[in-house]
């Protein structure tokens, strides 16, 4: 059967680029996510607990939820906010999403 269907042989080698080269994708890959994503994420959540721990009396803040007031008082986990007159709510300080300049909520 060999006249009408040509035999096929293997080459002299099975094999990549190597070691090396071969990786070098991946990890160049895992530096782009490091630098694009994972490293800007630890910043700001570092950012973040400093601005949480730095809450005193008097702050006035907007929570994750939009609610905006003055800190009349600091707990470990919790703070009381004023948002009203004689309305005061609690709320936990990791759901502060950021800390307003003095007045500001004043003049709204």
């Amino acid at each position: 059967m060999d006249f009408l269907i040509s035999s096929a042989y293997a080459e002299g080698g099975v094999g990549g680029e190597g070691g090396l080269l071969g990786l070098a994708f991946p990890l160049i890959l895992l530096g782009v996510f490091y630098f694009l994503m994972i490293r800007p994420q630890q910043k700001r959540a570092k950012e973040h607990q400093g601005m949480v721990e730095g809450l005193k009396k008097g702050d006035e803040i907007i929570s994750a939820g939009g609610l905006g007031g003055t800190v009349t008082a600091v707990g470990d986990v919790f703070l009381t906010v004023k948002v009203a007159n004689n309305v005061e709510v609690n709320i936990q300080k990791a759901s502060v999403a950021s800390l307003l300049p003095k007045g500001t909520l004043k003049g709204a």
